[in-house]
């Protein structure tokens, strides 16, 4: 089997819409076996992920998080995508890994919003002024192409910066007070404690949590998850996972049958809104199953070519 080299030069064939169309049509597939491994050395990290999906494959996604590259001029996240053949087991891709993480993260949490967020939002908080900010103001104005957005960072000459360069962005520094507008909050933030008060939060809000990833990470309080009708991408990656949700399941914050749904109920129409008035809340986990459904698309896209 030739084994295929795709690119970030793949990303000119890509769409918001057709990746959360391949997001859907992945969980309509039988439930796929992840598993992941965290190894650590101070604050340097090698997470690695790994999915098999009956009918579409297998993918192996290992991410390098050096947080000091930062100060080096270099890339804090680094890694790879090996896509394998469901059928043989053979390499079939090696797919670039900044394209993979992109687009999954920011696809994971538009599909929640298509499904959560009022389809009247217009004011669109994003907490956090990396890399993920940028694609997700790119992925929420592919369905929400009337949002106005506010960008606000712990540092705020990051924030200021970035919204200089992105028609329609604005940079705030009071959080509390963005928050208190937002018709939807994102945080892509690598806080370990919570910096969303729930106390703050206006009815008829979406949040997508996007930045916890380890179990010791949180960005929103327990008031937020105790206001909130709360769903995951899946259950599987990360109630038992990540802070967010694992420190207040273990403390009896919330119940683990207050995670109401995952993308896998989404055809048994549950995950979903119920009025304007109610706060939903999903976790985006971003599982190895998604990095494999995302690499699929991106690989059945470049061959389209």
């Amino acid at each position: 089997m030739t084994i295929e080299i795709i690119g970030p030069e793949a990303e000119k064939r890509l769409s918001w819409d057709g990746l959360t169309e391949a997001l859907l049509a992945g969980h309509k597939l039988p439930p796929a076996q992840v598993e992941d491994t965290l190894l650590t050395r101070g604050g340097d990290k090698l997470l690695s992920r790994a999915a098999w999906i009956d009918g579409m494959g297998l993918a192996v996604k290992s991410a390098t998080i050096f947080p000091a590259n930062a100060g080096l001029g270099l890339p804090s996240v680094n890694g790879s995508v090996s896509l394998f053949s469901d059928t043989s087991g053979e390499l079939e891709a090696l797919v670039d890994f900044h394209l993979v993480t992109k687009w999954k993260t920011a696809g994971d949490s538009l599909l929640a919003a298509k499904l959560l967020a009022r389809p009247d939002s217009r004011f669109f908080l994003i907490v956090g002024a990396g890399a993920v900010a940028r694609s997700m103001i790119e992925a929420y104005r592919s369905a929400f192409p009337a949002a106005q957005f506010l960008l606000w960072n712990r540092t705020f000459s990051k924030a200021a910066e970035m919204a200089a360069e992105i028609p329609g962005v604005s940079s705030v520094r009071d959080l509390e007070g963005a928050v208190r507008s937002a018709d939807v909050i994102c945080t892509a933030t690598m806080s370990t404690a919570p910096i969303i008060h729930g106390s703050w939060i206006k009815k008829g809000t979406h949040l997508d949590l996007i930045g916890a990833y380890t179990p010791e990470m949180r960005e929103v309080d327990d008031k937020t998850l105790q206001r909130a009708r709360i769903f995951v991408d899946s259950r599987a990656t990360t109630m038992g996972h990540i802070g967010e949700l694992k420190i207040p399941i273990e403390e009896g914050v919330i119940d683990r049958t207050e995670v109401l749904a995952d993308f896998y109920d989404i055809e048994r129409g549950k995950f979903a809104r119920r009025d304007a008035d109610e706060i939903t809340l999903s976790k985006n986990g971003g599982g190895a199953h998604l990095d494999l459904m995302t690499a699929r698309y991106i690989l059945e896209a470049a061959r389209r070519k």
